[in-house]
């Protein structure tokens, strides 16, 4: 699609479609929210009484704060789009010829742990044009099937700490991921968040027409939504965090008071080391870089990202 083209590294600033992917997405994720807020309410949180957490941050009680986490690599293992696409082709929605170019693009990120822009737009010109006529709630239901078939296993347990820690402090979560909205705000409400922004597809009468509202939700379009969901949630950005892996982000997680860089890539790293940004990776089980980082991950997100790493390093073997 030739509206995808403005993924390319050497547009950074936000554009008229920009905005409009981000207002689209904050939407979204505000419509999403009361239906998660209900689902969690039949749901038994994760016992966490016995993870440390530091005091002064995230704040207990700050209702004007909020916290953002991107999804792919961040949260999650791997790019979520990628692995719909697999429980797509399970269920014959489309050819071996377009698995083969899921499954190059999902080894492609997980060995280069970098978001490619020509791979992504690819990825996500395929997904459209193999939603097109399908409904809505249908994909919704296969989303459901799909999450715990690739995507459960694959959520960091380090990552999943942090997003706790903001809950247990009172504060709204929001995923912000460049993966479709349906997508995200399944895997939030797994996670017992408070909602997702995400692309948003464009539908009619619940059918998906194979066109994008504005712009995939990457880069600066993802600012735009944060920016635009805070002024609708009535949220001090200054006081709220984001989180994520890519250098991609920065416009995002250079908007709030306090930005985490979360298995970082080689610019986030260098980027994040430069203004003192806290820091964290699970990839290794490491502690990367500390600066400043906070407790609310605990003895237990240490031990569940080494864990994590094992077991990657046991599937790779």
């Amino acid at each position: 699609m030739a509206a995808l083209g403005w993924l390319t590294p050497r547009r950074r600033s936000a554009t008229a479609r920009s905005v409009l992917a981000g207002e689209a997405a904050a939407e979204a994720a505000r419509k999403s929210s009361a239906e998660l807020a209900h689902a969690q309410q039949e749901q038994s949180p994760e016992d966490t009484a016995d993870t440390p957490r530091e005091p002064e941050f995230p704040v207990v009680g700050d209702d004007l704060a909020a916290a953002f986490f991107d999804l792919d690599n961040t949260v999650m293992q791997g790019a979520a789009l990628f692995h719909f696409g697999r429980g797509l082709y399970k269920r014959k929605f489309f050819q071996r010829r377009e698995l083969a170019r899921f499954a190059w693009q999902q080894t492609w990120f997980r060995l280069a742990g970098i978001e490619d822009p020509e791979h992504m737009q690819d990825a996500r010109d395929s997904a459209l044009s193999i939603v097109k006529g399908h409904r809505v709630s249908e994909l919704m239901s296969i989303g459901e099937e799909i999450y715990d078939e690739y995507m459960a296993d694959r959520i960091w347990p380090g990552t999943r700490a942090l997003a706790q820690a903001h809950l247990d402090a009172g504060q709204k979560v929001w995923l912000v991921t460049a993966a479709p909205v349906e997508t995200a705000t399944i895997i939030a409400r797994r996670l017992g968040l408070t909602g997702a922004l995400g692309t948003v597809a464009e539908s009619i009468d619940g059918v998906y027409t194979g066109r994008l509202v504005g712009e995939p939700l990457h880069g600066p379009a993802k600012a735009e939504a944060v920016r635009a969901l805070a002024a609708a949630e009535g949220l001090d950005l200054a006081r709220c965090a984001a989180y994520s892996d890519s250098h991609n982000d920065i416009p995002m997680l250079s908007l709030v008071g306090h930005p985490y860089a979360i298995n970082p890539d080689a610019k986030l790293r260098r980027h994040a080391r430069e203004r003192e940004w806290r820091l964290r990776d699970y990839r290794t089980g490491r502690k990367a870089a500390k600066v400043g980082i906070p407790a609310a991950a605990g003895v237990g997100a240490i031990a569940g990202g080494t864990a994590a790493a094992v077991a990657l390093h046991r599937r790779r073997r």
